[in-house]
């Protein structure tokens, strides 16, 4: 798969509890480029891996982790500065306001709409 260099270099967490889903996303940020952390599929796995881990460029979460709400990790990557996105199939009512500068990409999630959202690339 050919690279063009959108998310070239940059650390993506990948935080969802579908193996194929977390899967195609790993391929489609290594198509653009990024180098993936994770993917992880639950709460304190997530946590644990943000503690972890030096340098998080960006992250994108599912807010639903094998029946968990995933907003201690939100939290988690927004004390560390680490943009994110929510990949769900919630909508945005379902989102708590303090969350309203989040962007939210709707499964299946496209990696182009990710670096876009996260970084306004084109």
């Amino acid at each position: 798969m050919e690279q063009n260099g959108r998310l070239d270099k940059r650390r993506i967490l990948i935080v969802e509890d579908e193996y194929f889903l977390a899967q195609e996303m790993m391929q489609g940020l290594r198509a653009e480029g990024a180098e993936v952390v994770g993917p992880v599929g639950a709460v304190c796995d997530a946590l644990d891996l943000i503690g972890a881990t030096a340098r998080i460029d960006a992250a994108v979460l599912d807010l639903n982790l094998q029946g968990e709400l995933a907003y201690p990790v939100a939290d988690a990557l927004t004390e560390r500065g680490v943009p994110f996105v929510f990949a769900t199939g919630y909508d945005q009512s379902f989102i708590p306001e303090r969350y309203n500068g989040v962007a939210r990409c709707g499964k299946p999630v496209r990696m182009a709409d990710v670096a876009r959202r996260l970084f306004g690339t084109p």
